[in-house]
């Protein structure tokens, strides 16, 4: 049997717990983070689509889910465990409609803090993910969620973009 890695994971002690992680001692940055998630939505929704807007019977699909996207990223640390409450410097959500019937939603958030953003970045795109589904279900069942992926980050121990 293969021996198991020792993990070092953040939001455990030393006897496996879980725990918030303690920012106490980490020094105050500037952090940003950058998500994106995908719909995919089908010929029959993009056909409704005018001037990269949908007007439902619940109101513009693409404001409300940008306006979802930007409470959720404020929320998270509501819906997330271990997230530490934050006070967000900028939150903004973005949708377009791609060439392979997509929305292409993404989210950029950044603070001064102690901590990062990615978690708030991820659930913005997320949230404003569900509520374009939401929104357009009784058009069609046949959308797709295809993805949720941090694109950057900056601040904190180490930086990322993905490649």
């Amino acid at each position: 049997m293969e021996k198991e890695k020792n993990m070092d994971f953040s939001h455990l002690d030393d006897s496996g717990s879980p725990r918030m992680v303690d920012v106490g001692n980490k020094k105050v940055t500037y952090r940003s983070a950058v998500a994106e998630s995908r719909v995919f939505l089908g010929d029959e929704i993009i056909s409704l689509f005018k001037d990269n807007e949908l007007h439902s019977k619940k109101g513009p699909v693409f404001q409300t889910a940008i306006i979802a996207g930007i409470m959720a990223a404020k929320k998270t640390h509501e819906l997330i465990p271990m997230c530490h409450p934050l006070s967000l410097d900028h939150c903004s959500v973005k949708i377009s409609l791609g060439d392979d019937k997509d929305a292409i939603i993404k989210c950029e958030v950044s603070l001064e803090g102690k901590t990062g953003v990615e978690m708030e970045a991820l659930t913005g795109a997320s949230i404003a993910a569900l509520t374009i589904y939401d929104m357009c279900k009784s058009i069609s069942k046949s959308m797709i969620i295809k993805e949720t992926k941090l694109l950057m980050k900056t601040g904190g121990k180490s930086d990322f973009k993905m490649p």
